[in-house]
C-alpha cells in the first residue's frame, strides 16, 4: 500500500432559477450554479481528485455532460458512486479542499457540508477538510460569476509492482 495523492478542480458559473448546492447542501443563496447535473462544484473537484489519486480518468468519463442519465443528478450520490468505483483499491485517507468564491459565505455551513461528503465516502468527518477564500474581488470568482473549488485526496492504493 502507498499513499498518493490527488488534485481535483471545478467552477461553474452563477445562473438564475436553480438551487445553489455545495458538498450535498442546499445553500441559500440568489442564484445557484449552471451545470448538467446539481453543478455541485465542491463534489466535482473531490471526485476528480479521488479519481486522480487512484489513476483513473476525469468526472466526464464516468459521468458525461452528454448522457442525459445525468441530467440533474445529485452528485453527491455521484461521489457515492465513485467510492464504490475505488473502494477495493484504495482507502481515503483525507481530503482536504478549498471553495474559492466572493459569495455565499461557507463558513457557517461547513460542518454540515463536512458530514455530507464524510458520509458519502464513508469515512470519518475529521478527514475531510473543506475551507473557504475569496479572489479578493479578482477574476470570475471575484467579480460573482461563479465558484471554483480546488480539491486534494490522499488515498492508500494498491499497485500491482512485479
Amino acid at each position: 500500500m502507498a499513499h498518493v495523492t490527488g488534485i481535483g478542480y471545478d467552477s461553474h458559473r452563477f445562473t438564475e432559477g436553480r438551487k445553489l448546492i455545495i458538498g450535498g447542501l442546499e445553500i441559500p443563496h440568489g442564484m445557484g450554479l449552471d451545470g448538467h447535473s446539481d453543478a455541485d462544484v465542491l463534489c466535482h473537484a473531490i471526485i476528480d481528485s479521488v479519481l486522480g489519486a487512484c489513476g483513473k480518468p476525469d468526472i466526464g468519463h464516468f459521468f458525461p455532460d452528454t448522457d442525459p442519465k445525468w441530467k440533474g443528478a445529485s452528485s453527491i450520490a455521484l461521489l457515492k458512486q465513485v467510492h464504490e468505483l475505488i473502494k477495493k483499491e484504495a482507502d481515503i485517507i483525507y481530503i482536504d479542499a478549498v471553495i474559492i468564491a466572493e459569495e455565499p459565505r461557507i463558513l457557517k455551513h461547513s460542518e454540515k457540508i463536512k458530514k455530507n461528503i464524510a458520509e458519502a465516502l464513508r469515512v470519518s468527518a475529521d478527514r475531510i477538510n473543506v475551507k473557504a477564500k475569496t479572489n479578493e474581488k479578482m477574476g470570475f470568482t471575484g467579480r460573482k460569476e461563479g465558484i471554483a473549488v480546488i480539491a486534494v485526496s490522499t488515498v492508500n492504493r494498491n499497485f500491482d509492482d512485479k
